[in-house]
């Protein structure tokens, strides 16, 4: 009932916030999102003693004559992602409390509605429920994006919306096609593990068929190289809440359904395609690194980091093998924790001085040293310095890949440097040197601001100094899909 509990709770949440005026929306939505995060670690503790625990599944026929249950479970895959989500929606909360929003209780509302759909995305253990929490996802960011983003918000917000909906239509395709292929007792079933099992049957040219139907749709979410292009214009007009539930959690989705709904569906399917897939997230890699070096925006910079980030994930995924998936696993926590940390920066940047332009800044050091401070420590998680979140992760994708193929290491590897190039050189022209504009000045960080950020910035130390406990669990569900896939 836990599991059930975590889905229930946004969802309950989100429909009084929506009653609710003013202040209290946005107080009511931070007090139950810390309430639903009290819950996802009782929920991790009881992981951690039993992992076969009865409270972390629930199942009971939805729409029996087609064989849908509302299935959900908490495993060593999605308990990883659960927590993130619910450790990150809170911190979003709280940093737009120096935001103003009209119809604030919608905006908040809005927010736990896709908590919920998140939490339900990573929990679903059946193939239907997980398509329509993956759906579910996609209104909220929508009218988050559409009705507070920025300019040409509906040009932008509809190009998204397109795109994702017509990745989701591939992926629906592909799921009743292996959905047609199950066979429980003379019936047909849409229980991850029939899906498992019909898909190993198929043939290898059917298992490719549905390799890139689905492909094709986390491909996008994520998103990969070619599938990109709605992503920099969305993370950059959509308000900064909105970019943060996007990086930080959206993205996941993709890469969480690489692991768990692609690799042990369609091994053969891997097995033939898998390289050109590497290949696409590695040129994916390079390309955004090189593009995120010459941009003078400094949250369009952070957009385009994203992708090289996650084109190194989905590698690592693609790589099949213990060190890959489970670095991808600790660098999908690392990288959600970290982008949240970057895209907060550049907000705080733009309240204060009115620009995100990164030539415009200088010398925010000599006005607020103790900002610089954390800035720092942000961009040298996200550069995966030793004992620090990002670390463990990236060397754990880098040497998958390497047991796959040590060129497309090697050009992977690439990210450290230009990701280095990138995020180190911003930080200098923004904070270091002297103040470029004499009418720009930068006061005080208001005292919520102070916390989000010392909280990401200790996350990002305590989990690069001792990872273990968050990485024992990324190998026992590396270890489950393995199972499925050799």
């Amino acid at each position: 009932m836990l599991t059930v509990l975590l889905i229930a709770v946004p969802f309950i949440a989100a429909l009084l916030v929506f009653l609710t005026k003013g202040v209290g929306a946005r107080n009511l939505a931070l007090g139950f999102s810390v309430v639903e995060f009290v819950i996802s670690l009782f929920a991790l503790f009881q992981y951690k003693s039993d992992a076969a625990a009865a409270s972390l599944s629930f199942t009971m026929p939805w729409v029996k004559s087609l064989g849908i249950n509302f299935s959900v479970g908490l495993d060593g895959l999605s308990i990883l992602l659960v927590l993130l989500t619910t450790f990150l929606v809170p911190l979003i909360i709280l940093s737009s409390f120096k935001n103003t929003y009209s119809n604030a209780q919608n905006f908040y509302g809005l927010i736990l509605l896709m908590q919920m759909a998140l939490v339900g995305v990573f929990a679903a253990n059946d193939g239907f429920l997980f398509y329509v929490f993956w759906e579910l996802a996609l209104i909220p960011i929508y009218f988050i994006s559409l009705i507070w983003g920025g300019e040409n918000r509906a040009a932008i917000t509809f190009k998204f919306f397109v795109y994702t909906l017509f990745g989701s239509l591939f992926m629906l395709i592909g799921f009743i096609y292996l959905y047609n292929h199950t066979n429980v007792d003379g019936l047909k079933s849409w229980a991850i593990h029939d899906l498992y099992n019909a898909g190993r049957s198929l043939s290898a040219p059917q298992q490719s068929a549905v390799f890139w139907l689905i492909f094709i749709a986390f491909a996008i979410k994520m998103p990969i190289f070619p599938f990109h292009t709605w992503q920099p214009d969305t993370y950059v007009n959509a308000p900064t809440e909105g970019t943060m539930l996007l990086s930080g959690i959206m993205l996941k989705m993709g890469t969480f359904g690489l692991i768990k709904w692609l690799l042990p569906i369609v091994p053969l399917g891997l097995e033939r395609w898998g390289h050109t897939a590497i290949v696409l997230s590695v040129i994916g890699i390079v390309y955004a690194s090189c593009i995120a070096i010459v941009q003078k925006d400094f949250k369009r910079l952070i957009a385009y980091s994203s992708i090289a980030h996650v084109g190194l994930i989905s590698a690592g995924i693609l790589s099949s093998n213990q060190q890959g998936i489970q670095g991808a696993l600790m660098q999908m926590l690392a990288h959600g924790v970290n982008v949240v940390g970057l895209f907060f920066i550049a907000d705080i940047l733009l309240r204060h001085t009115g620009t995100r332009e990164i030539d415009k800044l200088g010398g925010i050091r000599n006005m607020n040293g103790n900002f610089a401070t954390l800035f720092l420590i942000i961009v040298l998680g996200a550069v995966a310095l030793p004992l620090t979140n990002g670390f463990v992760g990236e060397f754990l994708l880098i040497n998958g890949l390497y047991q796959y193929s040590a060129i497309l290491a090697g050009f992977a590897g690439l990210t450290i440097i230009l990701g280095a190039v990138y995020m180190l050189r911003s930080y200098q022209h923004i904070m270091l040197g002297e103040r470029k504009d004499a009418g720009i000045a930068f006061g005080s960080v208001a005292s919520t601001d102070k916390v989000v950020l010392i909280i990401i910035c200790s996350a990002i130390i305590a989990f690069g100094v001792y990872p273990k406990p968050l990485n024992d669990i990324a190998e026992e569900g590396t270890k489950m899909i393995l199972m499925y896939i050799k």
